[in-house]
């Protein structure tokens, strides 16, 4: 005869893959909430909220308005582009962290470890863009010349795809020397740091192609999927870390297109 003891005790694994199965579903709702959000923007002409270049040249805002705006909007990018690689990684957490007493802070942590780190990237971007637009206001030869930070752009990011120091960055990013299935993550602070830590390694990898799309200026979900898909193969598909050098190749091809005449480009990257 069973008791209710025996009742409990065996219903217990089923309420213990009910709650696995929540806690690693809601970062895939991040990621199609930050997708919803980035084709509602298209739909509604609003991609401009994620241009630099708008909110610095013609917003009319106020510096420190549109800086904040625009980290508002890097975070929908961030989760649309650069969650979706992470997933993996993110999913070995939850395993590790089932154990812990508050399983949902722990992954909340990691969250938004990965994501401050994206956002101080953001940070150095946006201030070092204003700074460049200093500079042309300041200098009549680059004035003359804007095209020439475009393709400094795609050189800088095609020679990076193409160093061992991207293989590296790359690898770390892809094996986190086996953190995730070591930690037992008994509180939040545990995923904070492994959040700032992997996020770090991203960075480290995928810095090259987010500062393309940074430094084109854009927000169309094509070229987002575009690169997005990209860094998923690098990072989470057996053998991707060979996709890394033609890419490189591919940015140089269009630095050189760039250079030879930018509008039609820009228009066909806005698309």
């Amino acid at each position: 005869m069973r008791t209710e003891n025996g009742k409990n005790q065996a219903a217990l694994p089923e309420r213990l893959r009910i709650d696995y199965r929540m806690l690693a579903s809601w970062p895939w709702l991040l990621v199609a909430v930050a997708w919803a959000l980035a084709l509602l923007a298209t739909w509604t002409n609003q991609r401009y909220l994620i241009n630099h270049d708008y909110l610095l040249e013609e917003s009319g805002l106020p510096w420190l308005v549109a800086f904040l705006l625009f980290l508002i909007c890097w975070q929908v990018m961030t989760a649309a582009m650069m969650l979706p690689s992470s997933l993996p990684q993110v999913f070995r957490l939850v395993g590790a962290s089932r154990p812990a007493q508050h399983p949902h802070r722990v992954l909340a942590a990691f969250l938004a470890g990965y994501a401050a780190i994206w956002t101080a990237f953001a940070v150095a971007a946006f201030v070092g863009d204003t700074g460049i637009h200093q500079l042309v206001y300041q200098w009549p030869w680059l004035s003359r010349h804007t095209w020439v930070i475009g393709t400094a752009t795609f050189v800088l990011a095609g020679i990076f795809q193409c160093t061992p120091f991207k293989q590296r960055a790359l690898s770390a990013c892809r094996h986190p020397a086996g953190s995730f299935g070591r930690a037992s993550c008994p509180d939040g602070g545990s995923g904070w740091r492994l959040g700032l830590r992997y996020g770090q390694w991203c960075t480290a990898s995928c810095w090259a192609l987010m500062l393309v799309m940074f430094g084109i200026g854009v927000g169309s979900v094509t070229w987002m999927a575009a690169l997005a898909g990209i860094i998923l193969v690098e990072k989470a598909v057996p053998g991707g870390r060979w996709l890394s050098p033609v890419v490189g190749l591919v940015l140089f091809l269009l630095a050189a297109l760039w250079a030879s005449d930018s509008t039609w480009l820009l228009y066909l990257l806005g698309g």
